[in-house]
């Protein structure tokens, strides 16, 4: 992917749908968003080890120990979401990035604006949430 992107660059309804312009932006969008949860997360560790587990009070070491477990299932989630940024960049190589898995049509790119690791359009999501919702209310 050799292709330059103006820094003001977006995917547009106009030009073919993920051509390399578009599949480079989303590449570099998706790099920068796992870069910026990567920095957190070293935030995060540095936060932990920094602060001093020696509390005399027991209501703030409750308080430390419940933060400590908040930023803890933050950062699954984080390791979850990376892993997700992951396999969005690898379906770019592969050329799949932007088709619904489900359906195999193009995924709008308003859509992949907002949510980069989509891998449904939006009708198979809302038809998918449908179904989990049916299951649930069982």
């Amino acid at each position: 992917m050799s292709v330059e992107l103006a820094t003001d660059y977006r995917p547009s309804e106009d030009e073919p749908f993920m051509n390399d312009r578009q599949r480079k932006y989303f590449r570099a969008k998706l790099l920068d968003w796992k870069e910026e949860i990567l920095r957190e997360s070293r935030e995060t560790l540095e936060h932990l080890q920094d602060e001093n587990q020696n509390h005399p009070d027991l209501v703030d070491r409750a308080s430390s120990e419940t933060d400590r477990a908040i930023e803890l299932r933050a950062r699954d989630r984080q390791r979850k979401l990376i892993a997700k940024i992951d396999s969005a960049l690898e379906r770019i190589e592969d050329g799949s990035y932007g088709y619904c898995e489900e359906t195999g049509e193009p995924i709008s790119l308003r859509r992949l604006e907002a949510r980069p690791i989509a891998t449904l359009s939006i009708e198979a999501q809302e038809r998918h949430e449908r179904r989990e919702k049916v299951y649930r209310d069982d």
